[in-house]
């Protein structure tokens, strides 16, 4: 479908991409990956038209229709969401006027036979097929739909769209193009803007999208669960994998292994043959010997090993000093800006060593609890206090808001720093990659991901018993991610983060606070049990709406204009209330069951992963190499020995209790 062949994009004396070639068939759903400034988002640009390349070609059928939707846009203004959302339809809008035009020109006409009249009658077959290929919906539902799935509510469908942020306005970008069905869709960070529900929804649209997609993204399960295909771009050239990410990643590792192994078993071969021809070069009896292993030395088809790009941060967070037992504590809070409610009565407890996520739609409050725990906002009612000794790591969400543009990599640490660490700040900068020349650019010129990476940085300038993290990973690379996540873990203070991202969540946190409808509710469990009760609870309130709408009206019929979008509602069932000290009981042991099976969740994974390395030890010891140290290894098998034994007690301990 499209074509691609002998691309190169140069800058001067720097190439960006060097001649690259891939084709993008109907049915391909491709992650483009690399690190920041690879070229990822150059490539979606010269695809649509938007930017030409310094040589090659891109090849595409006419009338291919592609929907792109860049890290940056501009927004209109002037209509409301529902409005401006409702001009992906207008091609559907000049199809119907067409019909109606020639229905016209057909019952005003009598020249049955004329071949204008039969091409008449074969333009309104066209038109007619095209729209019955939809589904039945009509364009007023499938916008509300796709409205509600990305996070907006009824109440917002009138709004004007100036009165939204710009995150919000990428929402009804994002939802036009959608709505527009095109053959291609070429994705840039569409997540970046969207909270964790509607990135959930939107993986579920993707997954049942009919067409090519191309993305960029940093979630690597977002990745995982959307693509069937990794495109890797590496300083300037790319390698093209048939699988999902996640498969990329190791079927990469065993092409860079096998590359390597080739590549060393070749030049021992040369090494010998050369030692062959300069020992026996000058022996008449095995000239004959030399000069046919010099013949196939100059034939041999040498290995070359791909150049890779192995520069990572290098995160470690310094210890912390030791803060009281309750870190954080809220009761009964409200917070409020004027005219708004955002949240009320509000019960939190953060304890020390806990890592804590804030999760819920944007707008709910997180952000409002963030600058609470910060001291820049006191709550409208109740009590919100910080706990003895508790120092503040604070990493805003826009860190362009943060840092001063007018001031250098290096000064921007070199101002707030104090003590030893003033001439320790070039490695700093090192281990989050401002090297060389890089440390003395200025703000203003550095990309999302460096901004990201000079504010993370700053935390390190001195020691944090709490880590208040505002999206800490937006626009970063997913290698980046994943060593900052691995900080973060081995962190020894207490965390509070505001995060999207479904992969660093999992595994790090051990509480969630969601933020839903002005309240805030403390979930205990993993973030994968959160997400698949919140999607099921989702799908049935859209069954329930939409099929009350259709019932209603017929099928295929959308309620009219002027009828407000939650007239047709269910009535909610009724709970029936009970006292608060059996509500007390019911939720402790509630509590205690989910901590149970979390501890048991827990073992079972550490006990696959001890069974499968004293599996590599056991293989290892049998036929052990050349480098292996066997003392070594077998240490290592009766330490893990130890710990799957005392694992398997716990173990059985606590199935014990679940089960009785």
């Amino acid at each position: 479908m499209i074509s691609i062949g002998g691309l190169t994009v140069a800058y001067g004396g720097f190439t960006l991409l060097d001649n690259i070639d891939f084709h993008i068939s109907e049915t391909d759903k491709i992650g483009l990956v690399g690190k920041n400034g690879a070229g990822k988002s150059t490539i979606m640009k010269l695809i649509c038209g938007e930017q030409s390349p310094t040589s090659g070609h891109i090849d595409m059928p006419s009338g291919l229709r592609i929907g792109y939707l860049p890290q940056i846009m501009q927004h209109h203004r002037g209509k409301t969401v529902m409005e401006e959302t409702m001009t992906a339809f207008q091609d559907v809008k000049d199809m119907e006027a067409e019909m109606e035009a020639i229905s016209s020109q057909l019952a005003e006409r009598t020249d049955y036979e004329s071949d204008s009249y039969l091409a008449l009658i074969s333009r309104f077959n066209e038109i007619s097929d095209i729209l019955a290929l939809d589904n039945g919906e009509t364009p007023l539902v499938k916008a509300e739909k796709t409205l509600l799935g990305l996070g907006f509510k009824d109440s917002d469908f009138s709004r004007k769209t100036e009165t939204f942020s710009q995150g919000w306005n990428m929402r009804i970008e994002l939802a036009k193009i959608l709505l527009s069905s095109p053959d291609v869709l070429l994705l840039d960070e569409p997540t970046n803007h969207l909270d964790i529900e509607s990135i959930e929804w939107l993986e579920d649209y993707l997954k049942a999208y009919r067409g090519a997609l191309v993305l960029v993204s940093h979630d690597r399960r977002f990745l995982d669960n959307v693509t069937n295909r990794t495109i890797e771009i590496m300083l300037g050239h790319i390698h093209d994998y048939k699988v999902s990410y996640s498969k990329y990643l190791v079927l990469r590792e065993e092409r860079m292994a096998q590359q390597m192994a080739a590549f060393q078993n070749q030049q021992r071969m040369i090494e010998k043959t050369e030692d062959f021809i300069a020992k026996f070069r000058y022996k008449p009896t095995k000239s004959n010997q030399v000069q046919s292993r010099i013949k196939a030395l100059e034939k041999l088809d040498r290995i070359e090993v791909d150049e890779t790009d192995r520069a990572t941060l290098t995160v470690k967070f310094p210890p912390s000093p030791r803060s009281g037992d309750v870190v954080f504590k809220a009761t009964d809070m409200t917070a409020a800006y004027p005219g708004k409610t955002v949240f009320t009565h509000a019960d939190i407890e953060i304890r020390r060593g806990e890592k804590v996520a804030l999760i819920g739609r944007n707008g709910e409050g997180k952000t409002t609890l963030m600058r609470i725990i910060m001291g820049e906002l006191d709550p409208t009612e109740g009590e919100s206090r910080l706990g003895y000794n508790v120092d503040i790591g604070y990493f805003a969400q826009n860190q362009e808001d943060i840092l001063d543009k007018n001031e250098t990599v290096f000064s921007t640490l070199d101002r707030i720093a104090v003590g030893d660490i003033r001439s320790k700040l070039r490695d700093l900068l090192a281990q989050f990659l401002f090297r060389g020349e890089d440390i003395d650019k200025r703000v203003s010129v550095l990309s999302g991901g460096e901004r990201a990476r000079l504010g993370m940085a700053k935390l390190m300038l001195q020691p944090h018993n709490l880590l208040a993290l505002d999206e800490p990973t937006n626009h970063m690379d997913i290698k980046s991610k994943d060593i900052l996540k691995q900080a973060l873990k081995s962190y020894d203070g207490t965390m509070v983060v505001v995060s999207h991202d479904r992969d660093f969540l999992n595994g790090l946190v051990d509480k969630m606070y969601e933020f839903r409808d002005g309240k805030v509710k403390e979930h205990l469990g993993s973030v994968e049990e959160f997400l698949e009760k919140r999607k099921i609870e989702n799908l049935q309130e859209l069954e329930r709406r939409f099929s009350t709408q259709l019932d209603a009206q017929g099928t295929g019929t959308s309620r009219p204009s002027d009828q407000p979008a939650s007239a047709k509602k269910e009535p909610e069932t009724p709970v029936r209330s009970s006292s608060k000290e059996d509500f007390a009981a019911r939720k402790a042991v509630s509590k205690e069951g989910r901590k149970l099976k979390n501890r048991v969740d827990y073992l079972e994974r550490e006990i696959s992963k001890t069974e499968k390395r004293m599996g590599e030890i056991e293989t290892r010891l049998a036929n052990p190499g050349k480098d292996d140290d066997i003392m070594d290894l077998t240490r290592e098998y009766l330490e893990n020995k130890r710990a799957l034994d005392a694992m398997t007690d716990e173990w059985g301990s606590l199935i014990e209790k679940i089960e009785g």
